[in-house]
């Protein structure tokens, strides 16, 4: 099973020497993720389980003002018993939509990419934007919303496993 583990740049340097991500939290293709979505083709199904990982991201983000301001979710390819259900109700919190839990430690080795936003002035300014207005969207703030679906509007680049060195210089 494919799933998104949402980090930041600050997350992934600290896993990369050791070669574990330690999150549990993850989003994957889940069946209330399938009706919301609407959609037969995994590929569609699977970019709008990123997207919300990338939203995650967002939110480890404003959870720590140091972490560059841009987006980072690890794709990584594990076993269905490695996979658990999610506590909430996906069907009544659609923040929760594709939320999944990791059984423990995943090992960087088997990431298939990692997707991270691109290093550009206008992009990063509106991932901390967006970081910095999630709280306030969470409340109902509508202009604290568009701020942070402006983050959504800038597409994650796509890296190779073996490209996380330089992503992190």
């Amino acid at each position: 099973m494919r799933v998104y583990v949402p980090t930041t740049l600050t997350g992934l340097a600290a896993a990369y020497p050791g070669g574990v991500l330690e999150q549990v939290a993850a989003y994957a293709v889940t069946p209330a993720l399938r009706e919301w979505y609407v959609s037969d083709d995994i590929e569609e199904l699977e970019y709008a389980a990123l997207n919300r990982a990338a939203h995650a991201s967002v939110r480890l983000l404003a959870a720590d003002p140091a972490a560059p301001r841009r987006r980072v979710v690890v794709a990584v390819e594990v076993a269905d018993s490695a996979v658990g259900a999610f506590a909430g109700d996906e069907y009544q919190d659609q923040a929760s939509l594709g939320r999944v839990v990791l059984h423990g430690p995943v090992p960087l080795a088997k990431a298939a990419a990692v997707h991270a936003d691109v290093a550009d002035a206008d992009v990063v300014a509106d991932v901390a934007a967006a970081a910095g207005a999630v709280e306030a969207a969470d409340k109902g703030d509508e202009d604290a919303q568009f701020t942070v679906d402006g983050a959504e509007d800038h597409e994650l680049l796509w890296f190779a496993t073996q490209e996380i060195p330089g992503l992190l210089a």
